[in-house]
């Protein structure tokens, strides 16, 4: 499937660089990490690819909470206890199918896992294998990889990958689009036909977020969408729409002796 293709069946706009960068390290047999911000259409793009490809689909979301277990599988306790560690009693966690499968292992946010969760990908990563205690080695079939995603060391809860993890991926980073390419994702995305005159401003309103010297993380495209449709239940008011989708999105920088609203009504002035 040629790119042109892939984008338009996956309704991808734009990002026509990244998809050919991330063709090709899959075609090379190599492990993907995709960096960029909440919203940029990271979890799209690993989708289209694996798709694009002809690989199955194994997601797994990064917490702080996930264990090693979860990854790799464990023993039905109440056969073992019955039975002992036969390999019948195995129930195989993300990492394990994906890898009997050769399919994509998708790691959503991957520097949010614990450390010991990120270190059990590295023999799969790195020799196509895991040793699973009680029944041995697993070996991964032909396709298998990972694609994972991370968003910047600097939001709240993520933390930083080990440089033995890093050296077992390449890197294709995303930021945000261009306004024009922004406009297209919302008329595409929205679900209340909003006008494009509410289209333009929710957009505008949008980027705003990302300039302003008092917002430490600004608001992603999804934002102009949820703006966009509130609006239009709204007769057309932006900013009151704004009012309610932009609080729960953007992150003042600490200190800042202004609040949200503060802040918006700024933003309504150059919008």
């Amino acid at each position: 499937m040629d790119i042109e293709t892939l984008a338009n069946a996956h309704r991808i706009v734009g990002r026509r660089s990244e998809l050919r960068s991330m063709l090709a390290c899959i075609a090379a047999e190599r492990n993907v990490l995709l960096e960029g911000p909440v919203g940029v259409g990271k979890t799209a793009i690993a989708r289209a690819v694996a798709a694009g490809v002809g690989r199955d689909w194994i997601r797994v979301d990064g917490d702080g909470r996930y264990t090693e277990g979860k990854l790799v599988g464990h023993f039905d306790p109440p056969g073992v206890i019955e039975k002992g560690y036969q390999p019948e009693l195995f129930v195989p966690g993300p990492l394990i199918r994906a890898m009997q499968a050769g399919a994509v292992l998708f790691i959503n946010e991957l520097n949010r896992m614990p450390e010991g969760v990120q270190n059990v990908l590295l023999p799969a990563m790195d020799e196509g294998q895991v040793h699973v205690p009680h029944m041995g080695t697993v070996h991964a079939d032909a396709g298998f990889c990972v694609i994972a995603t991370q968003n910047p060391a600097e939001f709240v809860a993520t933390g930083h990958l080990s440089e033995a993890l890093l050296d077992r991926f390449e890197l294709v980073v995303l930021g945000h689009q261009a306004a024009d390419e922004e406009v297209v994702i919302v008329r595409q995305d929205a679900c209340c036909d909003p006008t494009d005159a509410i289209i333009e401003t929710a957009v505008a309103l949008t980027r705003a977020t990302r300039e302003d010297p008092r917002i430490r993380r600004g608001a992603s495209v999804r934002a102009a969408t949820a703006i966009a449709d509130i609006a239009t239940q709204l007769d057309g008011d932006v900013h009151a729409a704004a009012a309610l989708a932009l609080p729960t999105r953007i992150e003042l920088l600490e200190g800042e002796e202004g609040t949200v609203s503060d802040v918006l009504e700024g933003l309504k002035k150059k919008t």
